[in-house]
């Protein structure tokens, strides 16, 4: 029983996220309506996924986190599933050379897994997941500088672009906003997808990787198209019927 609960949970609050990428907003005796299921059971979804800072709450129900947020208030959200992720991801680093990681707190979560594999050039974006990479002894961490992003800490702009595009990686382990199997992903900042792009253009392989409360949403500015991913990496086990729509696009992990 606790499975099938556990299952159920799930659902309700995929749907009440589905929601609120769609309308922006929602009510809380409405949606409660809407999945059969009382109000006090819609609020205790509603106070988890504020706790996990997916959503923001407001009186009689709550509204969507739109736009870039701080690096210190994403590092924290869904933190088991980032450590599942980096996990995973560790073990497609290649033996040499040089991979990049975006600006997002997973790839900071992989960045903190880094200790140890010398001969690797790591470079990124952001301040806070270059710091990570200097205390992980081995690795030679790159700042790639440019215009300071004032709400998430990272370096975008022109100068951010040209110095992504001028190494050449083995990987490139970027995150999103959101992942849809139509249109690949996306990302809430256009000049955080400008970088990343950028990356990805010297890189051999783009391994995405994102938890699954990115999946089947969609965010502003244009990430990478399917044939771009080279796999995908969530915390779910790869035969998950909720990777069903991805499977035709890429490898998943």
């Amino acid at each position: 029983m606790a499975t099938n609960s556990t299952v159920r949970g799930e659902e309700r609050r995929a749907a009440i996220l589905a929601t609120l990428t769609r309308d922006g907003s929602l009510q809380l005796d409405a949606i409660a309506g809407e999945l059969r299921v009382s109000p006090m059971t819609v609020r205790r979804d509603l106070d988890e996924l504020e706790a996990e800072g997916l959503l923001r709450r407001v009186r009689g129900g709550a509204v969507a986190i739109l736009g870039p947020r701080p690096f210190s208030e994403r590092r924290g959200v869904r933190m088991r599933a980032k450590q599942a992720i980096a996990a995973k991801a560790a073990r497609l680093l290649p033996a040499h050379g040089a991979i990049a990681l975006d600006a997002s707190s997973t790839s900071g979560t992989l960045a903190t897994a880094l200790a140890g594999h010398s001969g690797l050039t790591v470079a990124t974006n952001s301040y806070d997941n270059f710091s990570t990479l200097r205390a992980a002894t081995g690795t030679t961490p790159v700042l790639i500088g440019g215009e300071p992003e004032a709400t998430t800490g990272s370096f975008v702009g022109k100068i951010a672009c040209d110095a992504a595009a001028s190494m050449l990686y083995q990987v490139f382990f970027t995150s999103a906003s959101a992942v849809d199997a139509a249109h690949g992903s996306s990302e809430v900042s256009l000049a955080e997808s400008q970088v990343k792009r950028a990356f990805a253009q010297r890189s051999r392989r783009v391994i995405l990787c994102v938890d699954a409360s990115k999946l089947d949403h969609l965010a502003v500015a244009v990430g990478f198209e399917w044939p771009e991913i080279a796999a995908m990496i969530t915390e779910l086990d790869p035969a998950d019927p909720r990777l069903d729509p991805y499977r035709e696009h890429t490898e998943l992990h």
